[in-house]
């Protein structure tokens, strides 16, 4: 692996992020919203939630057989007559006589003195008697109320993401609704005069716009409610018109296109002329970035090159918005590369790569504009700044797409 110091002119890749991050971090505190359970997978728990009950609430079987008292079985095989019949949803008898046998569906209330279940497989029916083949000890099969939880212990605590088995012990304990917090919001707003909406004819010099529909996929795959998604000209009223839009309806902004050092700029000419920060940070594709506070609403800029933005996102807005939404962190890994590949002195690299076995290759060369290519990437392969080459069988950091 070659190397050469860093370039200190531009901004690090940690820099940016920490200030993208000092950016986001208030919408941690936004506020909560109580939604029904069934609607509440995905979303993120506001506040510790307890049991408000024993769980199991009741003795009740854990299977179906005949609930008996242990010293009625000690000896076996012994016949015991059957004293009735309780199914899971009922009440059974007062009480269970030494000598005795109530049949008991799995889920079904042990009757007071009963203190373990013979498996129906270990008995012989014979009209109102059984047979107990095989004894048991007590506690065999009986769940004992408040096993699983007692009334006021914590059952999930605030940031939990409500995936289908917290959900499932929320409802167990009988909460119709849970607090959440409310969604972050975000709205897409894409710049420049060459992009169409794909569906249209292109005239000479367009391209489509794949960076709008690409970001709110990002979004959304990564718990944010995009709200709004739309595209300026390179036209300042425009652009502000519609910024305006976008900070009315959202949480944070993102942008792309017109931040770097062209004459078209449209997003760095009127956010810088607020207060907006636009510069180069120190990063291979998405070099130029600005972010900015708009009627305190934060936006985030990114270059308008399909890969750029895309890498920009992955990098520098997806871990802080992960949190935010209470998923888990995004594995990074340490693999050996299977091809060599060469950086820029100065810039940290981020490659587009592809798993194969246990190691891992890149799938196209540095250009911003390789879009097609990513489509055949799961990982981006981070080569550090000072680094200028790295030999194939060589261990590089990973990071999931």
């Amino acid at each position: 692996m070659s190397t050469r110091p860093a370039a200190t002119s531009a901004r690090s890749v940690e820099d940016h992020r920490e200030r993208i991050e000092q950016l986001l971090r208030p919408l941690a505190g936004r506020e909560a919203e109580r939604v029904a359970l069934s609607a509440a997978r995905g979303r993120m728990l506001a506040e510790d939630v307890r049991s408000p009950l024993d769980l199991p609430v009741f003795r009740n079987s854990g299977m179906d057989g005949y609930a008996v008292r242990a010293e009625s079985v000690a000896v076996t095989p012994v016949t015991l007559p059957v004293a009735g019949v309780v199914a899971a949803g009922q009440g059974g008898p007062d009480g269970l006589a030494v000598g005795t046998a109530v049949k008991v569906m799995t889920g079904a209330p042990i009757p007071p003195g009963a203190d373990c279940v013979v498996p129906v497989e270990d008995t012989r029916a014979e009209a109102d008697r059984v047979l107990i083949e095989r004894g048991r000890s007590a506690g065999d099969f009986v769940r004992e109320a408040g096993t699983d939880i007692r009334r006021g212990e914590l059952l999930v605590a605030a940031g939990a993401l409500l995936s289908a088995h917290r959900i499932a012990a929320l409802a167990a304990v009988g909460f119709g609704s849970v607090p959440v917090a409310r969604p972050v919001r975000a709205a897409v707003l894409t710049t420049g005069d060459e992009l169409v909406a794909a569906g249209m004819a292109l005239r000479p010099g367009q391209i489509y716009n794949s960076n709008g529909i690409a970001l709110a996929a990002a979004l959304g795959a990564n718990g944010i409610d995009v709200v709004d998604v739309s595209h300026s000209r390179d036209d300042p009223a425009e652009f502000r018109r519609k910024l305006a839009v976008a900070t009315g309806a959202a949480d944070v902004v993102f942008t792309s296109g017109g931040v770097s050092q062209g004459d078209f700029e449209v997003v760095r000419d009127v956010l810088t002329e607020v207060g907006g920060e636009f510069g180069a940070v120190a990063v291979q594709p998405g070099g130029p970035q600005g972010v900015s506070v708009v009627d305190g609403v934060p936006i985030l800029s990114f270059p308008g090159n399909p890969v750029s933005t895309m890498v920009s996102f992955e990098v520098f807005a997806r871990p802080i918005l992960r949190r935010l939404t209470g998923l888990p962190e995004v594995p990074n890994s340490e693999v050996p590369l299977l091809d060599s590949v060469r950086s820029p002195a100065g810039r940290r690299q981020f490659l587009r790569g592809r798993r194969e076995g246990a190691g891992v290759r890149s799938v196209s060369g540095p250009g911003s504009h390789l879009v097609a290519a990513m489509a055949q990437a799961d990982v981006l392969i981070d080569i550090p700044a000072e680094v200028t080459a790295v030999a194939a069988g060589s261990l590089v950091k990973v990071r999931e797409l």
